[in-house]
């Protein structure tokens, strides 16, 4: 299997949780792997996501406290399959 096909798999996983612990009311997940082909954390296979979420979960919440959600969400797949997560919440 191959990285893109892997990746893929692991969007809909990430796309999966966030669902469920989160139900956003916006989401959008992208795979920034490719840029960083040769860095140390890709050489063991894991990769390199962006989220971009909305959720109503959020209201009233400062930004970390909404990351730790988002983490809490994702903890089983880091850091074996996410090496890297850059978050934006969407208002």
């Amino acid at each position: 299997m191959n990285n893109l096909s892997i990746n893929k798999e692991r969007i809909d996983k990430i796309t999966n949780k966030l669902q469920q612990a989160l139900q956003p009311t916006s989401l959008e997940i992208i795979d920034d792997s490719h840029k960083h082909i040769g860095h140390a954390g890709a050489k063991g296979g894991a990769g390199h996501f962006q989220v971009l979420i909305a959720s109503e979960q959020f209201n009233d919440k400062n930004t970390l406290a909404c990351h730790r959600l988002i983490y809490q969400a994702l903890s089983e797949m880091m850091p074996s399959e996410i090496h890297a997560l850059s978050i934006q919440i969407k208002g």
